[in-house]
């Protein structure tokens, strides 16, 4: 009966080519809008997240403040200022830290040949690569251990303030004058979407020695102090023995927030993925009402073919041919259109999505859209809602076309 089936579809696609083309083309338009809105979905809610990964990866940002609450006879409104000997502290007890780096953060002058540019300059240790993801371009390197043991004037910069300080030139070994202190340029960061920031973006940072920092300008205090935990899970207890450790050194409440103030990066993923989540619905519906108003338009069609073939449906029953041949037919008719269309409206946003990963995304909007992402999930999702529209828009009229009376039909011009 398939075989038959299929033979009848095609004779009658052959006979009517004009009204076939265009449902075709309906169904493949509508096809390519569901899965090209939802892939490029998907490759924007990567980059926002690529680009928060990029400033702070699962990032705990620890700063003083004051003390918000009277605790063992003394008063609220005490400043709290953190220093280098509490990432000692803190490292040794707080379990489940990973990487950890103080901070120290001001505006500085470099200066190099004729060129002189004002950018933010900050103290860090070696964890401060990973956890910023400031990683260094090929040649190069980041602050390390003997640097911060050695004090040495070893100095890492953004690669767009490199590229307005050297003008092209290679800046590995080049001495520069970092508030008319000589630093010599031990690495140039690797180019990388950012999508939030503080002070500005890494690309424009100067970043040296936090040991260095502290004997060139005489800071007391740090600014921030940035920790890591082994899982996004162990990060809340962390905050809790964070406080706990620094409340018992500087004698506040350990319950007191204003004392010591701890931002989790993590609230800024979740707030991503929920955004991500928000736009992609949004963009799959609307893909979505696209592919159901070409699915209505199979339900017409299939409704024009059972009136046009009434006369002939009425001869196959007066012979013998059964309601069930009937219905499946007309059905199989409007799910093979609905399959067919899908097929290849798949092939093309497949296509599409290949050549768009053939394009540079590392700058101007691109980057921000990132590549679209044709997962397995959005094929089977489209395929199972094209499968329901081609079932929906020939049940129909199959219905009407197994309805239909032998005798009267031969009457029917």
């Amino acid at each position: 009966m398939a075989i038959e089936l299929l033979k009848e579809f095609f004779r009658d696609l052959k006979t009517h080519r004009m009204r076939s083309a265009l449902t075709l083309i309906a169904i493949t338009w509508g096809t390519m809008s569901v899965v090209l809105l939802l892939a490029f979905g998907s490759g924007f809610g990567t980059a926002m997240r690529n680009g928060m990964v990029n400033a702070w990866n699962r990032v705990l940002i620890v700063y003083g403040g004051e003390t918000g609450k009277v605790f063992e006879g003394l008063p609220k409104g005490r400043p709290i200022g953190l220093e280098e000997r509490d990432v000692q502290l803190i490292k040794a007890s707080v379990p489940n830290i990973v990487s950890i780096s103080p901070q120290y953060r001001k505006n500085a002058e470099l200066f190099f040949g004729k060129t002189r540019l004002t950018t933010e300059c900050e103290g860090a240790g070696p964890d401060f690569e990973t956890m910023r993801a400031m990683y260094p371009e090929a040649g190069g390197r980041f602050i390390d251990a003997n640097d911060i043991k050695y004090r040495k004037r070893s100095l890492f910069l953004g690669y767009e303030i490199a590229g307005d300080l050297f003008k092209g030139e290679n800046p590995i070994g080049k001495t520069v004058m970092l508030d008319n202190v000589p630093f010599t340029v031990v690495g140039i960061m690797e180019k990388k979407l950012q999508t939030s920031m503080n002070n500005g973006p890494d690309s424009r940072r100067a970043v040296i020695p936090y040991s260095t920092f502290r004997s060139i300008y005489g800071d007391e205090h740090i600014n921030t102090m940035l920790i890591r935990g082994t899982s996004p899970a162990a990060q809340a207890q962390m905050i809790s023995d964070i406080r706990r450790v620094l409340g018992k050194k500087y004698r506040f409440d350990p319950t007191d927030e204003r004392a010591v103030g701890i931002f989790d990066t993590m609230m800024i993923d979740e707030i991503i993925q929920k955004v991500t989540l928000g736009v992609n619905i949004f963009l799959g519906v609307v893909g979505l009402f696209t592919l159901m108003i070409a699915g209505v338009g199979v339900a017409n069609v299939m409704y024009v073919v059972v009136k046009e073939r009434t006369r002939e449906i009425g001869i196959k029953m007066a012979v013998g041919a059964r309601k069930s041949y009937i219905l499946s037919q007309f059905v199989f008719e409007a799910l093979f259109i609905s399959l067919l269309g899908g097929t290849m409206g798949l092939l093309l946003s497949w296509g599409i999505v290949a050549a768009t990963g053939l394009l540079d995304t590392s700058s101007g909007a691109m980057q921000f859209l990132g590549r679209p992402i044709l997962s397995i999930w959005i094929m089977l999702f489209t395929v199972t809602i094209l499968t329901m529209i081609g079932l929906f828009a020939g049940v129909f009229p199959a219905r009407k076309a197994s309805a239909v009376d032998p005798v009267e039909s031969l009457r029917y011009e």
